[in-house]
């Protein structure tokens, strides 16, 4: 095969595989449907695009409207407010006058009441004073007389006194003095009650005992149970020649007795001593008395001191009445030694600062 053959078949077969052509009529069918189409979504589109618009418009003109009334609250407001705030001005005015005129007046009352105050209390001053001075003066002389003669009694009334006419003035400033006064009133008659009442009982027991004690000379009855020169007892059943010499033998006794005298005074006193001894040892106690009623603590522990020496020179010490007056003396002379003068310490120095009005 020639090359101009192969090149002729070659040629040919392109042609032969080429497709058919389409008619011309079929093209202007689909472009006609295309274009309907895309009418269609432009119309759509315009529609939806008119849709909004009318929504958007709808939105717009009600905000519009509502802008409208709210401005027209506000501006209703803003006039309320401008109102409110000029009666609230001419308020302020008014109440600054007013306060003005009140800060005035209250200056003047406080003023015033400065004055009376002062009034007040210058005439409470002076009625303090008084009242401290009244009662200085009846304390101070309550005092006295206690210790002149011995009676607590006045001096507590005029304690008592007082401190009722200070809670009658109710002034805190006299608070302490009225403390002080119940303070020592209290002191004072626990010691009256408890002192002088006991005191003056057993001296009064000490006097209605003297005429009771024995003396020393009394040997029949003094040491009784152990007296050697004691007779014997006879016995009944006893032979006649021992009784007779038991008879004999105690009449002997009584008649010579032998002992040691320590206190010769004592012994040799006569009845009528002894007699005027115990009028003496009552006269020592009533003036013991005397001394403690006048509050003369001094004199009192002396004569106490005398009577006790008196009662264990010429008196039997072992007998029980002796023995008892002793204790008494003791007790008495233990309770002179630590009673004391009425004082009122704390009224005194109460009253001094009430009076220098501190």
């Amino acid at each position: 095969m020639s090359d101009a053959s192969v090149l002729n078949e070659s040629l040919q077969e392109p042609a032969a595989r080429a497709p058919v052509p389409v008619p011309l009529q079929a093209a202007p069918v689909h472009a006609n449907t295309l274009s309907k189409v895309l009418l269609g979504l432009l119309a759509a589109a315009a529609v939806l695009a008119l849709v909004a618009v009318l929504v958007l418009w709808q939105k717009v003109s009600g905000m519009q409207e509502q802008l409208a009334r709210q401005s027209a609250d506000a501006m209703a407001q803003s006039m309320e407010a401008r109102t409110l705030a000029r009666q609230a001005q001419e308020t302020v005015r008014d109440t600054a006058a007013r306060l003005a005129l009140n800060e005035t007046r209250v200056a003047e009352v406080a003023l015033q009441r400065s004055q009376l105050e002062e009034l007040m209390q210058s005439l409470s001053r002076s009625r303090d004073e008084n009242l401290v001075v009244d009662i200085e003066a009846a304390v101070r002389l309550a005092l006295q007389q206690a210790e002149v003669t011995g009676n607590v009694q006045p001096l507590l009334a005029a304690l008592k006194a007082g401190d009722q006419r200070i809670a009658r003035a109710a002034q805190p400033r006299l608070a302490p003095l009225q403390r002080s006064m119940q303070r020592d009133a209290e002191r004072l008659q626990a010691t009256a009650s408890a002192e002088s009442g006991e005191t003056l009982r057993k001296l009064d027991d000490l006097v209605r005992m003297v005429d009771e004690l024995p003396p020393f000379n009394a040997v029949a009855t003094r040491g009784a149970g152990l007296n050697p020169w004691q007779a014997e007892p006879v016995p009944a059943d006893a032979p006649w020649w021992q009784r007779a010499l038991l008879m004999v033998r105690n009449e002997a006794r009584s008649l010579l007795r032998v002992g040691r005298i320590d206190r010769p005074e004592a012994v040799l006193l006569s009845p009528d001593q002894t007699f005027f001894l115990r009028e003496n040892l009552k006269l020592q106690l009533l003036n013991a008395r005397l001394a403690l009623l006048s509050r003369q603590f001094d004199t009192t522990r002396n004569e106490l001191a005398t009577v006790s020496a008196s009662l264990n020179r010429y008196f039997d010490p072992a007998s029980r009445r002796v023995q008892s007056a002793a204790t008494l003396l003791q007790q008495l002379q233990t309770q002179i030694k630590t009673s004391e003068a009425p004082r009122i310490d704390d009224t005194l120095a109460a009253l001094t600062t009430a009076a220098a009005g501190r």
